[in-house]
């Protein structure tokens, strides 16, 4: 998937992508009366692959209705940002794709983002997505 598919979602889904100046994370939605937006800081983000998996994020967060507040808890932020990976990885790494690519060869998961167009830690979130149902790459990775 290119970055372009990403930005056709944002458009069909009526949400604006704003650039920001917003270092701290390099991207942020926030939900409008009617709709959500996207910020993206396109100076912080190093490669196109970052901004790629920050768009994917973001989007999951709006197409899912996946949103908190500051005061929300640290398990209600969590199972929100959990819900925007899933979508994310749903979206741009599906597993049909995933099991082509190894089957090509792609084994390493620095080939298998490198083939996606993602971030390693993205890439290792989705094939524990995929593989064992859960984003605890902690758990598989070390």
């Amino acid at each position: 998937m290119d970055t372009l598919e990403l930005y056709q979602d944002a458009q069909r889904e009526d949400i604006p992508i704003i650039a920001l100046d917003i270092p701290e994370n390099g991207s942020m939605c926030v939900q409008g009366d009617l709709r959500c937006y996207i910020g993206v800081d396109y100076n912080v983000l190093e490669d196109e692959a970052s901004k790629r998996v920050h768009l994917a994020h973001e989007l999951g967060h709006c197409i899912t209705g996946s949103f908190y507040n500051i005061w929300a808890a640290r398990d209600v932020r969590q199972k929100h940002e959990l819900r925007a990976d899933k979508w994310a990885i749903e979206r741009m790494i599906p597993v049909e794709a995933l099991d082509q690519a190894v089957a090509e060869g792609y084994t390493d998961i620095w080939a298998l983002a490198d083939y996606f167009g993602v971030t390693e830690e993205f890439m290792r979130k989705a094939v524990c997505w995929h593989t064992h149902g859960n984003l605890d790459t902690e758990l598989y990775f070390g």
